[in-house]
């Protein structure tokens, strides 16, 4: 009754969801298109005996990767298919996976559009990657005997209490959790809330983003940009490069003033700043906020390196942040610095860069608790906390060697979930397979 409940109050409030679709679509075209995908109504061509990975956005996208190259390998004959929610997802998704997936969105969560969808890819099994708990979509599945996994599951506190507050919404999710054939979690800590909320089968099976290895090319161009930049004639024997990564709305402004406060104005010279907004609709917005602050900025766009007098390179583009680790010293992880559950910084410590975090990292906490333990991260309590640790590690390359050397360690020590995942998924499939 309940479901019921909420699938007729989903499809009321459908001409309002599209009404915020064509809304956001002012700043994000991508979000006007493939709009009947979002109701199960498909162009692509038909599949059959599908692996169907579900990744919401860029996030879970990149760390898809992973996965996507394991069921290559154990299941050779099988199309895979990649559902996002996002247009910035399913942009990444094309650009990492276009000749290895089919690519569409995830349909709205209605009875009739998810049947539509298994319809016309016939799933052998259902893959969710980290926290997608949807009901309907969970509920038809159970009927047509698709194995739904949840993999990589990670579950805040935050999320757990938001997901337990809501009686109904509770009840609902109970149902849905106990209805997944198995959670592959990331840590006990979150096997332990996914249990709180009524799953019934739960492994822990590590971090899949530790298994990603550095776009090669990526890492190639970051590093032939870093030589480049450090060999132009300067004023100093050295520049050095710090990188803001995955930067979120609001943080932009703060690490700036950070910046300008830590950093006097010779200093300032000695040392490019790089800004990486996580959102690529929010580029131009992040140029006139380094505008505002007075510092002489460049865009990545422009398509040549900055010179010495640029303080700022705005890194303007997608699919490159593998390059913009090979470029920087020292990287700062976005999403830390506001109330919102911190960005991966596995990324830096898998390319041996010391990085720094805020204090709002609820959605990596097990993670970077380790790292902390382990030497290879540095957390902070603010922005202009987070400058002066930057300060100390430009200026002293013994220490960001040591640190280095321990996120090296670190990411190499907590490989191996993405193979634990594979046998969970092979027991849950056909064993003919």
């Amino acid at each position: 009754m309940l479901r019921l409940i909420y699938t007729l109050l989903f499809a009321l409030a459908t001409p309002f969801i599209l009404a915020r679709l064509w809304w956001q679509g002012r700043r994000e075209p991508g979000y006007r298109q493939y709009i009947a995908e979002r109701f199960g109504y498909y162009s692509l061509p038909p599949l059959r005996d599908t692996v169907w990975i579900h990744a919401v956005s860029v996030g879970e996208v990149r760390a898809a990767a992973a996965l996507v190259a394991a069921c290559e390998k154990h299941f050779p004959q099988l199309p895979i298919l990649l559902t996002c929610m996002t247009p910035t997802g399913r942009a990444m998704a094309v650009e990492l996976f276009a000749h290895r997936a089919t690519i569409a969105y995830l349909p709205y969560d209605l009875p009739s559009a998810v049947g539509r969808l298994l319809a016309h890819f016939k799933p052998r099994c259902l893959l969710i990657m980290e926290t997608e708990i949807w009901f309907n979509l969970v509920a038809v599945c159970r009927r047509e005997k698709i194995p739904v996994l949840l993999v990589n599951g990670r579950l805040s506190e935050r999320s757990r209490n938001g997901y337990a507050k809501f009686a109904p919404i509770r009840l609902l999710t109970q149902d849905a959790l106990a209805a997944i054939t198995v959670i592959a979690a990331q840590s006990t800590a979150d096997a332990a809330r996914f249990l709180a909320l009524g799953a019934r089968h739960v492994v822990v099976t590590g971090n899949m983003k530790f298994d990603l290895s550095p776009d090669v090319e990526a890492v190639a161009r970051g590093a032939a940009w870093r030589a480049s930049i450090l060999a132009a004639p300067t004023k100093t024997t050295r520049r050095h490069v710090l990188l803001a990564a995955s930067t979120r709305e609001g943080e932009e402004a703060m690490l700036l003033e950070a910046f300008c406060h830590v950093f006097d104005a010779n200093a300032r010279r000695d040392i490019l700043l790089v800004i990486v907004p996580r959102h690529p609709q929010r580029f131009d917005a992040v140029l006139q906020i380094i505008m505002a602050a007075g510092l002489s900025v460049a865009r990545r766009s422009a398509a040549r390196l900055p010179d010495d007098d640029i303080q700022v390179w705005l890194g303007d583009s997608m699919g490159e942040m593998a390059a913009y680790y090979a470029l920087c010293d020292v990287a700062i992880i976005g999403g830390s610095f506001e109330a919102l559950g911190g960005q991966n910084f596995i990324e830096a410590a898998a390319l041996g860069k010391p990085a720094i975090v805020g204090p709002h990292v609820f959605n990596f906490s097990d993670a970077v608790r380790l790292a902390k333990n382990a030497g290879a991260l540095m957390q902070v309590a603010d922005a202009d906390s987070a400058m002066r640790a930057a300060q100390s590690l430009l200026y002293d390359a013994a220490q960001q060697r040591e640190i280095g050397v321990a996120a090296l360690q670190f990411t190499a020590m907590h490989r191996g979930a993405t193979e634990k995942t594979m046998g969970l998924i092979t027991d849950a499939m056909n064993p003919s397979l």
